[in-house]
């Protein structure tokens, strides 16, 4: 066989190896494609659902922060001072919880209008960081729920002072125990699950696991 014939052969299977490799890198792309906008799809919807529960949270906090500014501007006395500062206090966290839950539901439009696989996943860990900073928060308030019935006439009451105020500094104690503990250091834990077994977080986790899948797909082809 002439050097010629067999040049062209060695283009020739050249050519086929080059046309196989195009083919093969279409097929991939294709089937990438197909299994973000797939899975995309999948954490969208998890979070549609979402976004409907936020809006009745957000209604329910609206009516329970009303009635508190209604309690508060009602019991504006020197005699109602412990109740009035509990529930302005309290009202306070609520209305900065409505403000937090109003974040989450634009931060779910935009990961429903994004077409992006990085920008999704990057407004769903904020929604993630954002969840837990919220539940973080709401914690805090809750050393507050145990003095509203304290009163200035309580304050020469033994009573008082070794049973009412031991309850309120150990509330005060898990608040600020809960406040630094939740973190992502700590999701795995029997305590942290049964906190955040809500919807609120579990939906925020599957969605972020859709699209970690996306990952372990591209490793796989």
């Amino acid at each position: 066989m002439e050097d010629s014939e067999l040049k062209k052969l060695w283009q020739s299977y050249d050519q086929k190896l080059e046309e196989a490799r195009i083919l093969n890198m279409q097929s991939w792309a294709l089937n990438l494609k197909s299994f973000e906008i797939l899975q995309t799809q999948k954490a969208k919807s998890k979070l549609n659902s979402l976004k409907w529960l936020k809006l009745v949270i957000i209604l329910a906090g609206v009516v329970w922060v009303t009635i508190l500014l209604f309690l508060f501007f009602k019991s504006l006395s020197y005699q109602n001072i412990f109740f009035t500062t509990s529930v302005g206090i309290i009202a306070l966290f609520n209305i900065l919880a409505i403000l937090l839950y109003i974040r989450h539901i634009v931060l779910i439009y935009q990961i429903d209008n994004s077409e992006n696989v990085i920008d999704t996943q990057t407004k769903l860990a904020t929604l993630q960081s954002s969840t837990m900073n919220t539940g973080r928060i709401l914690w805090l308030q809750m050393p507050f729920y145990t003095t509203f019935f304290y009163s200035p006439a309580l304050l020469n009451d033994s009573k008082f002072w070794l049973i009412s105020v031991p309850v309120t500094l150990l509330f005060t104690f898990f608040s600020i125990w809960l406040y630094k503990n939740i973190n992502y250091q700590n999701t795995e834990k029997k305590w942290f699950k049964i906190l955040f077994g809500s919807p609120e977080w579990t939906s925020v986790n599957k969605a972020i696991g859709f699209l970690k899948e996306i990952e372990d797909f591209k490793k796989n082809l």
